[in-house]
């Protein structure tokens, strides 16, 4: 449950620099690839940060 909420926290932010990017007339193209990284950099740290330890 908590990947759950921390990839939406992530979304929120992502779509909040996507929108500054649009009013600051970033082109699209640009703004794409920047919003792929950091959906993949936000799915790897939000693993990485809710992952269980492996049991010994």
């Amino acid at each position: 449950m908590s990947f759950g909420i921390y990839i939406i926290g992530y979304l929120i932010v992502i779509g909040g620099l996507i929108y500054g990017a649009a009013m600051l007339h970033v082109p699209t193209q640009w703004i794409v690839v920047g919003g792929i990284v950091a959906i993949g950099l936000g799915i790897l740290t939000g693993v990485k940060a809710t992952r269980q330890k492996d049991a010994a």
